[in-house]
């Protein structure tokens, strides 16, 4: 991604991806992405996502514990 921030919005992390923003979301309230380090809310209560924590989950084996 090159300078862009680690961190991103849902929308602009589901363009990245091609996630839908609700796919996202679910993940998120799912437990599927651990808080702090896939994603956290900032202190507006926004939602952001880490990209490059989520290409360590993408990289991981499948169905090993959730990062």
């Amino acid at each position: 991604m090159g300078n862009a921030s680690q961190w991103v919005l849902i929308k602009r992390f589901a363009e990245i991806t091609g996630y839908s923003e609700n796919a996202v979301r679910h993940k998120v309230k799912g437990g599927v992405w651990v808080e702090g380090r896939v994603w956290r809310k900032a202190p507006d209560g926004r939602i952001f996502v880490n990209v490059a924590e989520f290409e360590r989950w993408v990289e991981s084996e499948p169905h090993a514990a959730a990062f």
